[in-house]
């Protein structure tokens, strides 16, 4: 970096060197057309950058284990006809901090005042949660084995997104030495997912009931763990920026970036993020 600022500078003071031997010329005065700055930076073109970012992530944790409860309790009675796999586990809303670095790279296009460009953007950091849920229910009346049935369900759900990497399409608008621009595209990230589910029964007897006395009372409890690691998980991204040009190709960026990841966990991120890039 220390290179491309001694070379920007060098090119500066050349330039400035040539503007002061030429000679003024009265019919190229007000060439430039009205607006239009004879400083104003150029932003097309290839650039590279890096960042560091801070930043919230929010997870919905219902629904994460439904798949797991029903495999666990398949072809059972209480799955048929109580529907264990369906509860809405008391499971809470996650929210916690997390930061993270990277980089960015991209190409611009500009007409005039208006800049548009593709971007590809990294973050290395740790952004997840966990909770924990559980639901009890008897059934109200005897099932088709003559039994009640008493049934409490819990799961333990936890994310932890380590890599996001966001494709971008950016617009912009040149205003001085800034550039706002706005971006929208799809999110890719590497996250571990571990979930765990248990179900713990009980077994009475009804008016009809034909079960042995033996039979009858608590059930072993039956409980199932998976774990899937450095998974590819998908989502899409929106955000606010802004661009300030600093001296030739040198910028800087702040931004705020909105990440969703649909994936079993439901996720969202929200960061702030500070940047320093080199356009060529």
């Amino acid at each position: 970096m220390r290179r491309l600022l001694i070379a920007a500078a060098l090119l500066g003071a050349v330039q400035t060197a040539q503007a002061a031997d030429m000679p003024e010329f009265p019919a190229l005065r007000g060439s430039f057309p009205e607006g239009l700055s004879r400083d104003r930076p150029t932003w097309e073109g290839f650039y590279v950058g890096g960042q560091a970012g801070y930043g919230t992530s929010d997870e919905k944790f219902t629904g994460s284990n439904s798949n797991m409860t029903a495999a666990l309790l398949a072809n059972t009675l209480v799955e048929s006809e109580m529907g264990v796999s369906q509860w809405p586990l008391s499971f809470s809303k996650q929210s916690s901090h997390g930061h993270g670095y990277g980089g960015f790279a991209g190409y611009n296009s500009q007409w005039d005042d208006v800049v548009i460009g593709l971007e590809m953007s990294y973050l290395h950091g740790k952004f997840g949660g966990s909770s924990t849920g559980s639901m009890s229910r008897i059934s109200s009346q005897p099932l088709s084995d003559g039994d009640y049935h008493s049934v409490t369900s819990s799961a333990t759900s936890s994310i932890n997104i380590t890599d996001i990497g966001t494709f971008r399409a950016r617009a912009g608008y040149v205003w001085g030495g800034f550039m706002p621009y706005m971006f929208g595209g799809v999110a890719l990230g590497q996250a571990d997912t571990v979930r765990s589910v248990r179900i713990d029964g009980d077994v009475t007897a009804g008016p009809a009931s034909t079960t042995p006395p033996s039979l009858l009372g608590p059930r072993q409890p039956l409980s199932a763990t998976s774990g899937q690691y450095s998974r590819l998980i998908y989502g899409y991204t929106a955000g606010l920026g802004v661009d300030v040009n600093l001296v030739g190709g040198l910028f800087l960026r702040g931004e705020w970036e909105y990440i969703r990841f649909t994936s079993a966990v439901d996720t969202t991120i929200n960061t702030v993020r500070a940047g320093v890039g080199y356009r060529f």
